[in-house]
């Protein structure tokens, strides 16, 4: 049966902006992006929101809705009680471009700063070869989407601005643990994690874990076991002196005449 749902959204641009209350109609089975595709059409032409796939599988649609972190396409209307007013917002820690629009171009800097998958250079390709047990873990981390949800609630960024050029962000952690974790990757990624992508700054709060609409465990299946191993290089005396050894054989090793 229908109703008429009470709507705060924000609306502005370049950080400048206000709430503005609406009354849209809502139908049996809508999500919240039907009801803001239905107010763009009736009611507000020009409100700027990010749609692509509505099956949450593009993470386009992240917005925050009274205040958490969602999918508009994948938040039901049916979970909210009809007289209660929805205050719709765009991500906090981005910079708004306009209405529920923001600047994400930090995500795809950090991306790009990941040193892609290294393999054995030997190895030809159609030569790979991995059981499944080896590649379970990391597969759990491809599912993401992209949506940022995690990025957006992480308070290391959210409440501070300033850490932003030296910490990635709980997506970009996961990539470098996923790669670490690879059997076939080569890389050594555990010094880069904590020095150049910011690691120590995470202290596992598992806000990122709970907002995450692929239910990706990424606190206890990634950045935990990347802060172990992380750790593991650079505090277990074993593995110290493991590498004190492998270094000083290495500056022994007689040089052939004409080889580097």
């Amino acid at each position: 049966m229908a109703y008429m749902a009470n709507l705060r959204v924000w609306r502005g641009d370049h950080g400048e902006g206000k709430l503005v209350d609406y009354s849209v109609e809502v139908n049996e089975g809508e999500v919240v992006l039907d009801i803001l595709h239905r107010l763009q059409a009736t009611q507000a032409n020009d409100l700027a929101l990010r749609w692509n796939c509505k099956a949450g599988k593009c993470g386009s649609c992240s917005m925050e809705i009274n205040g958490r972190p969602r999918l508009g396409c994948m938040t039901r209307m049916s979970i909210f009680d009809q007289d209660q007013v929805l205050t719709i917002t765009p991500m906090r820690t981005f910079p708004v471009i306009r209405d529920l629009v923001t600047d994400v171009s930090f995500n795809y800097e950090k991306a790009r700063q990941i040193p892609s998958f290294s393999p054995d250079p030997a190895t030809k390709p159609g030569e790979f070869r991995m059981q499944q047990v080896d590649v379970q873990r990391s597969q759990e981390f491809r599912k993401c989407i992209e949506c940022y949800l995690c990025q957006n609630v992480c308070h290391v960024i959210r409440d501070h601005e300033e850490n932003m050029p030296a910490y990635a962000g709980p997506r970009f952690l996961m990539r470098v643990a996923e790669l670490e974790m690879h059997p076939a990757d080569m890389a050594d990624r555990r010094n880069i994690a904590q020095d150049d992508f910011g690691l120590g700054y995470c202290n596992i709060t598992k806000c990122c874990t709970e907002v995450c609409p692929e239910g990706i465990h990424i606190t206890d299946n990634a950045l935990i076991p990347l802060k172990e191993r992380v750790v593991g290089r650079k505090y277990d005396p074993l593995v110290w002196l493991g590498g004190k050894i492998t270094r000083k054989q290495h500056r022994d090793t007689p040089r052939v005449p004409g080889k580097h």
